[in-house]
């Protein structure tokens, strides 16, 4: 049966990246948390660096690398506080409600995208793998109950969550320069587009509709096309290559069993 490193190191969970980042932008919280205290514009890596050192040493390292990369978030999560001001809601990036967002959203996106190159899930992989994604929160300030109990309950808080989602101008500002950027290495400026289309073409239309993301018959041609050559070519590409970003980031490849436990 498959197990959480299993999926967690494909490189092709990288294409939902763009979809989990606005996701958790379309939180009011988490959007002006970002907006006021990322410097990602700058350094549009860096964010992307962070989530994956974070995420692929919690799922797929040692317990030695967990511990650090939880240490890392902590630190950075330390100035991420702001009170209520002008309609926009306080902040504070140790709140578990906003982690368990946060790690929803990493948890949604990466299933949704393994599923579409690989196929679905049977039921009692899909459970099992759910629960061992609950170490995405569980690892920072999420309280093990706070995390849906099973796949059920998850899709009924994926959903409360996705209707309680709002954007103001503030976020969609967020959200444009994460999508057009203005600076950064030229490799990532000349990649946007398509991961732009692909970011877009990943997120419920409801989402999309609330960063005013404009969508076409066109598009979603294009945005088809690309995920029907990925679903042909990505599962042929051996295995050291699929999982280069994982090991990458690791420093070596992962461990034979995984190392850190939903606590």
């Amino acid at each position: 049966m498959l197990q959480l490193r299993d999926i967690a190191g494909e490189a092709v969970m990288l294409l939902a990246g763009g979809r989990s980042i606005l996701l958790q932008l379309a939180d009011p919280a988490i959007g002006h948390g970002v907006a006021h205290h990322s410097d990602f514009e700058n350094r549009p890596l860096d964010r992307l660096a962070g989530t994956l050192s974070y995420a692929y040493a919690v799922t797929c390292g040692t317990a030695d690398q967990a511990r650090a990369a939880v240490r890392r978030v902590n630190r950075a999560h330390v100035p991420v506080v702001g009170a209520a001001a002008g309609g926009a809601p306080a902040y504070n990036a140790f709140t578990p409600e906003l982690q368990l967002w946060v790690a929803a959203t990493l948890y949604d996106s990466a299933v949704g995208m393994y599923g579409r190159v690989f196929g679905a899930f049977d039921d009692t992989t899909a459970e099992s793998l759910y629960r061992e994604y609950a170490v995405l929160g569980t690892a920072l300030q999420v309280p093990g109950e706070l995390w849906p109990r099973d796949r059920a309950a998850f899709a009924t808080y994926w959903q409360q969550r996705l209707d309680g989602l709002r954007t103001d101008g503030t976020t969609r500002e967020v959200a444009k320069r994460l999508l057009y950027p203005r600076s950064g290495p030229l490799l990532l400026r000349l990649v946007m587009p398509l991961a732009r289309l692909v970011t877009v073409g990943l997120l419920p239309p409801s989402v999309r509709d609330l960063f005013d993301l404009s969508w076409s018959p066109r598009r979603q041609r294009r945005f088809d096309r690309i995920l029907r050559i990925t679903i042909r070519v990505y599962p042929l590409l051996p295995r050291r290559v699929r999982h280069w970003p994982r090991d990458h980031y690791l420093g070596s490849p992962a461990p034979s069993a995984p190392r850190v436990r939903v606590r």
